[in-house]
Parts: structure tokens; C-alpha cells; sequence
């Protein structure tokens, strides 16, 4: 009888081929496995180095683009990944850095936002220039290429990044800084085109002060019947679109970067106060983190606001007869630390939980540790919040995160801050000063192999924070 006939032999048959088939395919492809593997795993290698972008932005949330529009969600700045127009683009999204030294000497995480890498100016002012001259331009107050003219009274930062943001988008640049900054921000300044005035320091209830100085000079700028343009005084103390800028960038990318709102601490110094006030307002009031996020002032000696946060009472102990030695604030550091309270600073006051009073030598100190422990140069106001960092850090339990800002490179110090910073003969490079020892010339040994706390004289707080 034919096979045909019998169906059940017929199916048998068939799975038998079948299994006979799949022992030789496997057999056949056992050498080429180990092949397909390596290249699988390198493709997702591959893949994983050019989704770079989203793994930086964190957890990603779906949601109803037309309801968060209309509950005022913010968004940060877009630097992009290919190309950008114009040097705005160069603004924002700046890398959250670990610094090592730190974070191992607390038992924290120390995160440091790299704001000396916004490619205007250098320096988180640039968000702050931006969004005031883009603010002018919506009210009409600024018209692109009519010879307007941008005044702003400043210390440095603010000023470099309105120059460079005014030549690219069509006006110039008037500063006015204090006589007693370092020469090497003036000079760049005037290298950026801007027209630059140094006065003598004066209080800020002096029409001759710097900032007085500037509103006048754009009032009579606008007043003059002699040309059709303005003058716009940007007021970076006063207006609002200083702290907002902080709040539709740098506070959203804080949040993506440590993976939706994932800190205990966040630490910055104050000139104008926008950037702890942005900060502080999107991370605990728009993002809800509320008091389980511990906001630190850091102000260096001769400011005020250290007093004002923690006494409600702005003063300084540079303030006693016979101790000033400036009419300003009384210390190396500039671009952070004053003693009056601006509508930046008040608008995020009451989020503000402590302060953390910062010397000039102790920022000596950390700019010279950072430079030999971790290649990192930064300017004053970053060793300040590098300082407070550090204190703020030894005062929650191991293991928490802390975040803090990297405001510009040391290179605009040099003439100042890094001076002093070179007579404390802390350099390890055989440049500084030699020391005689048994009949010889030694190099001095620098930071290294020393303790961070005693570096900067906070050892005592260790000793807390083991006893706690």
C-alpha cells in the first residue's frame, strides 16, 4: 500500500526531515555565531555612542504637548548635534561634570555645570544676555542694524557676553565696570567692540556708580535728537528676564542631567542673584522637589547676603569702622557677592534654605587644588561655589549629590585672582619658590598628597559629620 494511505506515517516522516534539517542548519552556523555576536555587539555599542543625546536628557516622559503648553512648561536651550545658527546656538545644554577630587574627599557627588563652555561669552551670562536682548527686541526698544546701542553696567561677564550677542545680532555695546576689575575682561571688551568705561568704585546709591552710570548714559542716548536710534539699558540686576532665562534653561537641564530632578543640594553664589533664583524656582516650585531640594547661597567675604539669608539682616563684618578697604564688597572674588538685595535675588529668597560664608583664601585655595587635582581652571566665583559646595555636602549624609555652577575660566583672573593665588606658593611646578633644604634648593610640593579639608581649614566639619 502506498505511503500516501496512511497520513499518520506520512506526518511522521515529515517531522523526522524536519529535525534532521534543523540539526544541520545549527551544526552549520555554530562556527558563525560567535561572529554575529561580536557584530551585534558592536552595532549596539555604536548605537549607544550616537543616542549620546537622550541618554543625557534622562528618562523620557510622554505627554499632551498642547497641556503642558498651557500649564507653562519650560524648556531648555537646543544646542544641537549638527549644525547651529549663529553663535546663540552655542548657548546652553553645558555638560554636568563630576569632579573627582571632591566628590572622593566629602563622600558626595559633586556635579559641577561647565558654564564657561557657552560659546558666546564664555559664562552663564550668556543666557542671561540673550534673553535680555531678545526681551527688548519683542518690546521694540531694540531694532536690528538702526545704530542702537546696548548699555549695561557690569563687572565682566554680563558685559562680554551683551557685546558678543550685540555685534551678531545688529547693535553695540556700552559697558561700565568698576575701576578695580581685572584689566584682561576691559580689554577683551574692547576687542568684542564694545565701548568700555572704568569708574572709581562708588556705592550704588552714588549717581556715579557703575550700574547709575550706564541708565543714565542709554537715557541720554535715546533722549539725543541728533540720531534715530536707542539706547537700551539692559539693567541685569533689575530685570526679570535675568532669573526666567534660569528658569526656561539651566534649571530644566539640571533636572534631565541628574535624570529627573535626582540631587539633595543645589549651591551658587549671587551677584545678581538670577541663577540661584531660576534654579531654585523651577526646581522646587515647578518641578515640586519643595524641601527634600536644599537650596545654598555662596558668598564670599565682604557680601551681605550671607547675613540676609541667615538673620534677615544685610550686613558684613567688613562693614565695622576701620575695617573696609573698598566702598564695595570687600574681596578678591568677583562677579558674585553685594550688599544690597536685587529683584533677582528677591524674587527666589524665600527658597533659599542656608548660606555658606566663603573667605578669599579659601578660594585661592580651592582654584589652586582643582587646577593640580582635577586639570579644571576656573575664575573666583566658581572656587566660591566650589568652596560651599564642599561645606554643603559635609553636612548630608554620604553619598547624596550636590550641584553647583563653573561660572568662567580663570583666565580672566589672571591680573587679580590668580595672582594672589600664585603668592601663596601652592604651585607644585617648580616655578614658584624654592625652599633651602639640607644645603639644597627644593621645589615647593604643592596640594598634592594634602587633605582638602585642611587645605581650606574646615577639618572640624569631618568630625561632625563622622559624629553624625
Amino acid at each position: 500500500m502506498p505511503l500516501s494511505d496512511h497520513p499518520r506515517v506520512y506526518g511522521t516522516a515529515a517531522l523526522a526531515v524536519a529535525f534532521i534539517a534543523g540539526v544541520l542548519v545549527t551544526l552549520g552556523f555554530k562556527d558563525l555565531y560567535p561572529e554575529l555576536e561580536a557584530r551585534y555587539q558592536r552595532r549596539k555599542k555604536s548605537a549607544h555612542r550616537h543616542g549620546s543625546f537622550f541618554d543625557l536628557l534622562g528618562p523620557v516622559s510622554l505627554e499632551d504637548r498642547e497641556t503642558a503648553s498651557s500649564h507653562g512648561e519650560l524648556s531648555a536651550l537646543d544646542r544641537g548635534h549638527g549644525i547651529v545658527d549663529g553663535i546663540e546656538g552655542t548657548i546652553g545644554n553645558t555638560p554636568l561634570v563630576r569632579i573627582r577630587s571632591l566628590s572622593e574627599a566629602t563622600g558626595c557627588t559633586i556635579l559641577a555645570k561647565a558654564e564657561f563652555l557657552n560659546g558666546a561669552g564664555g559664562s552663564p551670562k550668556d543666557r542671561v544676555a540673550l534673553s535680555m536682548i531678545q526681551a527688548a527686541e519683542e518690546e521694540g526698544l531694540l531694532v536690528p542694524n538702526r545704530g542702537d546701542v546696548i548699555y549695561e553696567g557690569t563687572v565682566g561677564s554680563t558685559g562680554i557676553s551683551l557685546a558678543t550677542l550685540a555685534r551678531a545680532r545688529g547693535y553695540r555695546a556700552h559697558i561700565c565696570m568698576p575701576d578695580d576689575v581685572a584689566v584682561e575682561k576691559s580689554e577683551l571688551l574692547r576687542h568684542l567692540g564694545a565701548e568700555v568705561e572704568r569708574v572709581p568704585v562708588a556705592p550704588i546709591t552714588d549717581p556715579g556708580h557703575y550700574v547709575n552710570l550706564a541708565r543714565a548714559r542709554a537715557r541720554a542716548h535715546s533722549a539725543s535728537p541728533d540720531t534715530p536710534s536707542r539706547g537700551v539699558f539692559c539693567d541685569q540686576f533689575e530685570s526679570l528676564a535675568n532669573y526666567t532665562a534660569h528658569m526656561r534653561t539651566t534649571g530644566p537641564e539640571i533636572w534631565a542631567q541628574t535624570g529627573g530632578g535626582r540631587l539633595d543640594a543645589f549651591v551658587a553664589g549671587a551677584g545678581t542673584g538670577g541663577t540661584l533664583s531660576g534654579v531654585a524656582k523651577y526646581l522646587k516650585e515647578e518641578r515640586g522637589l519643595g524641601s527634600a531640594l536644599r537650596v545654598v547661597l555662596a558668598d564670599p567675604q565682604g557680601s551681605g547676603l550671607y547675613h540676609k539669608v541667615r538673620h534677615g539682616v544685610m550686613w558684613s563684618p567688613t562693614e565695622r569702622e576701620g575695617t573696609r578697604r573698598r566702598t564695595q564688597v570687600d574681596s578678591l572674588v568677583e562677579g558674585i557677592g553685594v550688599n544690597r538685595v536685587t529683584g533677582n535675588f528677591e524674587v527666589g529668597r524665600p527658597l533659599v534654605d542656608d548660606a555658606v560664608r566663603v573667605t578669599d583664601e579659601q578660594a585661592l585655595r580651592m582654584a589652586r587644588w582643582l587646577v593640580e587635582h582635577d586639570g579644571i581652571f576656573i575664575g573666583s566665583s566658581s572656587a566660591v561655589n566650589c568652596v560651599a559646595a564642599v561645606v554643603t555636602a559635609l553636612g548630608l549624609p554620604p553619598g547624596s549629590r550636590v550641584v553647583t555652577i563653573l561660572c568662567d575660566t580663570g583666565a580672566r583672573h589672571l591680573s587679580k585672582f590668580w595672582k594672589h593665588a600664585g603668592a601663596l606658593e601652592l604651585e607644585d611646578d617648580g616655578a614658584g619658590k624654592k625652599e633651602e633644604k639640607d644645603g639644597q634648593r627644593q621645589a615647593g610640593q604643592g596640594l598634592r598628597g594634602k587633605d582638602l579639608l585642611d587645605v581650606l581649614g574646615i577639618a572640624h566639619l569631618r568630625r561632625k559629620q563622622e559624629q553624625a
